[in-house]
């Protein structure tokens, strides 16, 4: 029988769909300085964050036929040298992108609104409803803004269909396309199409009033890439820790330069810097952009469909 390690966990549809078919699935988690003796006895290992598939490991487990990652991004594994050593990496590009685009406008509500704060503030034991409320008048809609999407896949684009659904003008930014169509649908069965052209990332950054980042990783934002926005632009990422410089990001939140930030992954995970995460001008959380129960049940349908198909093959 096949083995699978779903180390990091797994939904259980996927595990169930996986036992179904055949599979031992154990999501009994290994600590990750335990998996060099024990992850050799399984046939393949699915990660989310937490575990790391590095060279070492990857030479240690001779039994390893295929690593997944419940998710997007696959920086903590090593898959360019799996692949040299016959190991495939499967990832799940398209299960949560509506769930990760859904929190980044949660976020912009948030900090358009100062819900962030004032609900905090407001019940406290001192919160002061007349002040709050004089406070927290000066709030924006996003109708009529204009909204600058960082990466026009899977998830920029449902980021996008959220955006033009609302009536915001859509500037997206992408190195491999030109343009792409975006399809609204519509609970009464009638839906539109929109074909958006891609623009540079300079121009996206002067005209965009909400700026969102979709992008695998890098070094994207900083200090000068800061100063080419409006004044009083506010920015998501819930992508990548690192992607925006977080002492150019700080120091634009400290200038009003940049009126909000929300982030949903840090440098120092699992441990973010205090000064961003208190900052009055951040809307934070930690790292729940696919954290939907929809979301991690397609993750789990997802993963269930590419480990079939791998074993499928052998």
């Amino acid at each position: 029988m096949i083995r699978i390690l779903a180390n990091d966990g797994i939904a259980p549809n996927g595990q169930q769909l996986l036992e179904d078919a055949g599979f031992e699935v154990v999501t009994k988690k290994i600590p990750q300085e335990e998996l060099m003796t024990k992850l050799n006895d399984f046939d393949a290992i699915i990660v989310r964050s937490a575990t790391k598939v590095r060279k070492d490991l990857i030479d240690a487990s001779p039994n390893l036929k295929a690593i997944l990652r419940g998710g997007v991004g696959i920086d903590n594994i090593d898959h360019e040298y799996a692949e040299s050593k016959g190991i495939p990496t499967y990832n799940t590009p398209a299960a949560s992108s509506e769930a990760v685009a859904e929190l980044v406008f949660g976020h912009f509500f948030a900090l358009s609104r100062f819900l962030h704060r004032s609900n905090r503030e407001l019940t406290a034991a001192d919160g002061d409803f007349n002040n709050l409320k004089k406070a927290y008048a000066g709030g924006q809609q996003l109708r009529g803004r204009t909204l600058a999407i960082i990466g026009f896949g899977r998830i920029g684009i449902a980021a996008a269909r959220i955006g033009l659904g609302m009536g915001m003008k859509v500037l997206p930014v992408d190195l491999y396309k030109e343009k792409d169509t975006v399809k609204l649908d519509f609970a009464d069965g009638r839906s539109l199409d929109f074909e958006l052209q891609t623009v540079p990332l300079q121009e996206a950054l002067a005209q965009a009033d909400y700026i969102t980042i979709h992008v695998p990783g890098g070094d994207l934002i900083g200090a000068g890439e800061i100063a080419s926005m409006k004044d009083g632009v506010i920015i998501a990422n819930t992508s990548r820790g690192g992607v925006i410089n977080e002492d150019a990001l700080l120091d634009g939140l400290n200038s009003g330069k940049i009126a909000g930030a929300a982030l949903d992954v840090y440098v120092g995970e699992p441990n973010p810097r205090r000064d961003l995460l208190e900052h009055p001008r951040v809307s934070a959380t930690p790292h729940i952009g696919a954290a939907t129960e929809e979301a991690q049940d397609n993750i789990g349908v997802e993963l269930f469909e590419k480990i079939r198909d791998h074993f499928g093959q052998q």
